[in-house]
């Protein structure tokens, strides 16, 4: 069966960190699924964002999972610390690594959920030997390193792509989608296939952050409701 359950992830690069247990808290009570945390090195991203003690007291902080999204050189070389830190859920990029599937393999071996991502450069077509190897598939609706940036309309044809190959071969994997996510467009991007919903600024980026979460899971379920 296809993975149908809406999720929607805060992505807390955009949250004031002076104040970042007070708004997961604010999230978790409008209903989020899960904590999105960006990690960036400088090089394979031109930004430097959070490290493993920042995931080891996120986990501290949270009852949700961590949904660890490495944009980093060489992950394979951090994968083990960041699970042990706390990460119930890592992904890497298909770009970062030469050995995408030995790197999905060491994930699940460590008893987290396995994610590949693709930038917008990259067609769909470069996951298809791991599609049944893991548990999110995340298309960058952005170039990856910033949060606030506009959203690429091509992810939408990969995103259909995704839901039909999953459909196809009764695949499990839930599609994500980050960058530029917002109200104005997740009714869209749930009819085209995605089941987590990665937003930044769009939620912390707005007087109640909850509302904003919640708002954006009711608009995700009824365009799915309506869906003949």
């Amino acid at each position: 069966m296809a993975y149908a359950r809406i999720e929607i992830a805060p992505s807390i690069l955009a949250s004031n960190f002076a104040r970042l247990q007070e708004e997961i808290h604010a999230v978790e009570e409008g209903g989020a699924d899960v904590i999105h945390v960006d990690v960036m090195d400088g090089h394979f991203v031109p930004n430097i964002s959070i490290g493993i003690p920042v995931v080891q007291s996120l986990g501290k902080a949270t009852r949700l999972p961590l949904d660890v999204h490495l944009m980093i050189e060489h992950p394979e070389e951090y994968i083990e610390e960041f699970v042990r830190a706390g990460a119930g859920r890592v992904l890497v990029h298909q770009e970062a690594t030469p050995h995408l599937d030995r790197a999905l393999g060491m994930i699940r071996e460590l008893g987290a959920q396995a994610g590949a991502v693709i930038n917008p450069a990259t067609p769909v077509v470069m996951l298809t030997d791991v599609l049944d190897k893991v548990d999110t598939v995340l298309v960058m609706s952005v170039n990856p390193g910033f949060g606030g940036q506009k959203f690429i309309p091509g992810a939408l044809e990969k995103i259909r792509d995704l839901n039909e190959w999953r459909a196809r071969y009764n695949g499990g994997f839930r599609i994500a989608v980050d960058g530029g996510v917002d109200l104005q467009n997740i009714a869209e991007l749930a009819l085209a296939g995605a089941n987590e919903f990665i937003a930044g600024t769009s939620i912390f980026h707005t007087p109640d952050p909850a509302a904003a979460t919640r708002q954006m899971r009711k608009l995700a379920t009824e365009a799915l409701s309506q869906k003949v």
